[in-house]
């Protein structure tokens, strides 16, 4: 199945509005890592860019980074908590991820991202690495709508 064709409508409304994910990686070993991203959907695929927010490394140091490049299987979850857990929601995307660092498609999903994210204006270098999901497998719960 084509990776537009993973999300039913609802689904992916869903991942559009929602601002951030929990991006999960394991090395080569299969030791997990997880981090919060913020992240665009184009209807097939998701970014995240490795911006300028505070870290303790940068580019190919990060361990996400580093992760994807030995095993580049992800797991990206993105979630909508309520006290009112009748409104409780979550969509958990399995996939393979990569890192781009030119061409027409890094370039759009800068300008996806930049869409999405005003904050981009001044925290997200221009050329950045993008991370790109291919996703594999796609499963919704709840009160996604």
């Amino acid at each position: 199945m084509g990776a537009e064709k993973m999300f039913a409508p609802a689904t992916a409304e869903f991942v559009k509005r929602c601002r951030a994910g929990r991006l999960a990686t394991a090395d080569a070993s299969g030791a997990p890592y997880a981090v919060p991203i913020c992240f665009a959907f184009d209807g097939a695929r998701i970014y995240s860019a490795i911006d300028l927010k505070p870290k303790r490394v940068g580019g190919r140091a990060l361990k996400r980074v580093r992760n994807i490049m030995e095993n580049p299987e992800v797991a990206l979850v993105i979630d909508d908590y309520s006290e009112d857990w009748s409104k409780l929601a979550y969509v958990m995307v399995r996939g393979v991820a990569e890192i781009i660092e030119n061409g027409e498609e890094r370039d759009c999903a800068e300008s996806l991202l930049r869409q999405k994210y005003p904050q981009y204006a001044t925290m997200l270098e221009p050329g950045c690495a993008i991370i790109r999901i291919t996703p594999e497998r796609v499963v919704s719960w709840g009160a996604v709508r």
